[in-house]
């Protein structure tokens, strides 16, 4: 179904994308200053697209070009505690990858695990901890081409990370971890996640990126710190304040965008490689 929602919306572009971008809570504004803007589609009618449940996230997408290259920046996306399966959250991001785009962009609103960090920072994701529980976004895919068995050393691009840091010296880099939701995690959850490594904790980004290093595309991930992770902040973040925190960094998170969209085509990625021929080579269960 993927392949045929990619075929109608390049039908719908008259071109292929050649990078893609999936915005989070909070960071729809990021969008405005990635280009001129070519068009907007409506995704709702395209196969396989659900409709988005989280507050302020679109489903819909924008055409931007952003010098040389065309991005296909997506407005929002679905999320596992909206009840959806994993093959629904990734559809979109599969759609993108297929449609063209060879990198994928994330970004993300997320808690601080590491005490360290501090609201309003932007954070590099450098790896990632699938926490969801149940089964992922390559379930049922054996025997499809490609094959699910897809290696996750360096999912995260060395290389854009690179282009991202060059742009802002003081960004850090840290280790994601996606929970299910819709609940915050427990102060005992937090120490849980800190003990595995994790700096940040959300509910959304590592499903997707599975389904976009499945198919080939190099991937970045930048997580806005929104709040302070539960045992960390004196008191609980209204919900409220989460995307208002994460609408104010949109300006900041829009030109480490641009940093690692100008690096695309500049050199070879580093990573897993979809199969050439795009579309035509692509069977997914």
């Amino acid at each position: 179904m993927a392949a045929a929602a990619a075929r109608v919306l390049v039908d719908r572009l008259g071109a292929r994308p050649d990078a893609a971008v999936v915005l989070g809570t909070g960071l729809g504004a990021a969008a405005d200053d990635l280009g001129d803007v070519v068009a907007e589609v409506d995704l709702a009618g395209l196969p396989g697209f659900v409709p988005h449940g989280a507050p302020g996230h679109r489903c819909a997408c924008r055409v931007v070009a952003f010098g040389p290259i065309t991005v296909l920046v997506l407005l929002g996306r679905v999320h596992l505690y909206e009840g959806r399966t994993p093959a629904e959250v990734a559809h979109a991001v599969r759609v993108a990858v297929l449609a063209g785009s060879q990198t994928v962009v994330f970004t993300n609103a997320a808690g601080a695990v590491d005490p360290e960090l501090a609201v309003g920072d932007i954070v590099l994701i450098a790896d990632h901890l699938d926490l969801t529980g149940g089964p992922g976004a390559l379930a049922g895919l054996v025997g499809s081409v490609p094959p699910p068995f897809v290696e996750m050393t360096g999912a995260w691009s060395p290389r854009l990370r690179r282009a991202a840091r060059t742009a802002r010296n003081a960004t850090r880099e840290g280790v994601y971890a996606q929970m299910r939701g819709p609940q915050f995690e427990t102060p005992a959850e937090i120490r849980m996640l800190r003990t595995l490594g994790a700096d940040l904790v959300g509910m959304s980004t590592v499903v997707e990126a599975v389904a976009a290093r499945h198919l080939g595309a190099e991937l970045a991930g930048l997580s806005v710190v929104t709040n302070l992770a539960a045992g960390l902040a004196k008191e609980p973040v209204p919900v409220e304040e989460i995307t208002d925190v994460a609408a104010g960094t949109a300006p900041d998170v829009g030109k480490l965008i641009q940093a690692i969209l100008a690096s695309v085509g500049a050199g070879p990625g580093t990573g897993h490689r979809g199969p050439p021929g795009g579309l035509s080579q692509v069977e997914l269960a």
